[in-house]
């Protein structure tokens, strides 16, 4: 078991759970009561672990043939802090794939189509408390496009985006002045495996 590196799917009896918080958004929080498989739940093998589920994201490393990257600055609520960020958004349409999400967002959010998409890399953001799955795309081969029907409202209508030179912004993650995790993994994973 321990010299084989894969993350595999598995999943432990439920006994019971409480809603916290549930209504339409797409996400939920609640309290799960499990136990390991082939204990038995009557001897007070039972224990509680909350769960925040959640759709899953996209981020889009858009990169120019300048070699820079498409970031935006938004303020984050619960870390109480402006972000460095690059363009992202939850898989909350119906029937959408990743990549047509992240084609999505990049419209959105950077009024930005590309020809060609890569997935560089997958991973679940905090797995001891969320569901959440994140798939990274690098994008190339930009155009500007005109969004206009999507309405930037509340923490995305005080977003601003600006174009940021590759190496710049590799220094700024290293260094430890950017450090929104989706956008360190994101230039990371793609550096890593030479794609920029």
């Amino acid at each position: 078991m321990a010299g084989d590196l894969r993350d595999v799917p598995e999943s432990w009896p439920i006994v019971g759970t409480e809603d916290f918080y549930r209504t339409d958004w797409v996400m939920a929080f609640r309290l799960d009561e499990l136990h390991r498989p082939g204990d038995d739940p009557g001897d007070g093998t039972v224990f509680p672990r909350l769960v925040l589920e959640h759709p899953g994201a996209v981020i889009v490393l858009a990169v120019d043939d300048r070699r820079r990257a498409y970031c935006l600055w938004q303020y984050r609520h619960p870390a109480q802090r402006r972000f460095v960020e690059l363009p992202a958004g939850l898989l909350d349409a119906d029937g959408e794939s990743s990549e047509e999400t992240a084609r999505r967002e990049l419209r959105e959010e950077a009024g930005l189509e590309a020809d060609e998409w890569t997935l560089v890399g997958t991973t679940w953001s905090s797995p001891g408390i969320s569901g959440e799955v994140m798939h990274f795309f690098l994008a190339r081969g930009l155009r500007a496009v005109e969004n206009d029907d999507f309405e930037r409202r509340h923490e995305e209508a005080d977003m601003s985006g600006a174009w940021v030179p590759v190496d710049d912004l590799r220094a700024a993650v290293l260094a430890g002045d950017v450090g929104d995790g989706p956008l360190v993994q994101a230039l990371l994973l793609a550096d890593a495996k030479g794609l920029l």
